[in-house]
């Protein structure tokens, strides 16, 4: 794949199963339990079992490596395995990797994990306090003097100079947490099932790190999920309709750091994000007037909004006005906010259930979904549609 040109991999792999545990903040178990219970929920989903899998991809994060989810979920032998780097950056970038293994027939069954204990075990809110010295981590040593130690402090920075670039109040992220909370409202599955939020509800919420309340941050997570990939013609034969990997993409902008790109010529948008979208829009031939669903990666809200402009749904400071008028149906699982926080797997998956059209929240005639995953960091997307 080029930057510069379209490349060739959508229509060859589809997403054929999607599993999941609860969605907790205690699950009681280890995360390597946890992630082979997700993987076996999603083989059961695709009509599939632990000896059709010879690929398996995860995160750098992930504690339990493949050959041990492997040999604890009955996996045998395996042709390909991967791992992807900057947290929930690789969300997208799992399946990408799955649909090129199954493209150039490395391997035939590609399943894509994520498993932590994110809330009763290693909190990633609690920021830096332990870390080996890499290169990457020199970037860390400029801003951790000065008190951004947490990933909602290197945002706030960001979300900021938005505000201050666009003439705007912090109550524009509100549009975001509220969307979201709606849609985990009608969720069983959501850890906040059952409860809305109105923008007076975020106004109020105390704040984190200015300008973020609480309600503009995702929550903390146990659980797992997973996700089942393989060749489109397979997955016709499958019982459940083939989700189609119509496009695939990872992105990295000029001067890119992981959280911290304060060097930038400007912190009103996410140049990872836009490298992204070119590549989505030229290898796909689609453009923000096609996609039905958008499922956007929402640790923080102000990163939700500057995805949307840089995907091209709205102008840039237009993000807040845009979600607002509900112009685009937007994290019908609850996001990240409402749902759970899952790296983004989750949300790949609720881009599965509109195209099978079995969401709870399902848009009417979703053919294509837009997946992102997360911002700030070197990232993914996909887009996701309807066989046919």
């Amino acid at each position: 794949m080029s930057i510069r040109r379209a490349d060739s991999l959508g229509g060859k792999a589809a997403i054929v199963g999607i599993g999941a545990t609860e969605f907790s903040k205690d699950s009681g178990r280890s995360e390597l339990k946890l992630a082979v219970e997700a993987v076996r929920a999603a083989l059961d989903d695709a009509g599939l079992t632990p000896a059709d899998v010879d690929g398996l991809v995860t995160f750098t994060m992930d504690t339990s490596p493949e050959i041990t989810v492997a040999q604890a979920a009955g996996i045998g032998e395996l042709s390909f395995f991967s791992r992807i780097h900057y947290g929930g950056g690789a969300a997208c970038a799992t399946v990408q990797q799955a649909a090129l293994a199954v493209a150039s027939g490395i391997a035939d069954v590609v399943v894509c994990y994520r498993a932590f204990n994110e809330r009763s075990g290693r909190r990633f809110g609690s920021g830096v306090q332990r870390r080996e010295p890499t290169a990457e981590g020199a970037a860390l040593g400029w801003n951790l003097p000065y008190g951004l130690l947490t990933p909602a402090s290197w945002v706030a920075m960001a979300a900021q100079r938005y505000l201050h670039a666009y003439g705007l109040d912090p109550e524009v992220f509100g549009h975001v947490a509220v969307v979201d909370r709606l849609h985990a409202a009608r969720n069983p599955a959501a850890y906040f099932y059952g409860k809305p939020i109105t923008l007076a509800d975020h106004a109020a919420s105390r704040w984190i790190v200015e300008p973020l309340r609480l309600l503009d941050c995702c929550q903390e997570t146990d659980g797992g999920q997973a996700l089942v990939v393989t060749s489109l013609e397979r997955a016709r034969d499958l019982p459940r309709p083939p989700a189609v990997v119509v496009a695939a993409a990872q992105g990295a902008g000029r001067s890119q750091e992981q959280m911290t790109s304060f060097y930038r010529d400007g912190l009103t948008g996410l140049p990872e994000t836009a490298v992204v979208a070119r590549q989505l829009w030229r290898s796909s031939g689609l453009s923000p007037a096609d996609i039905d669903v958008g499922i956007l990666y929402d640790h923080f809200t102000p990163f939700v909004l500057m995805q949307l402009e840089e995907f091209g749904f709205c102008g840039p400071g237009e993000g807040g006005a845009f979600v607002a008028a509900d112009a685009l149906p937007l994290n019908t699982h609850g996001g990240q906010l409402g749902e759970a926080y899952l790296h983004g797997m989750n949300g790949i998956a609720e881009a599965v259930r509109q195209i099978r059209g079995t969401s709870v929240n399902q848009v009417a005639g979703a053919a294509r979904s837009l997946v992102t995953a997360g911002t700030g960091v070197p990232t993914s997307g996909l887009v996701i549609g309807a066989d046919g």
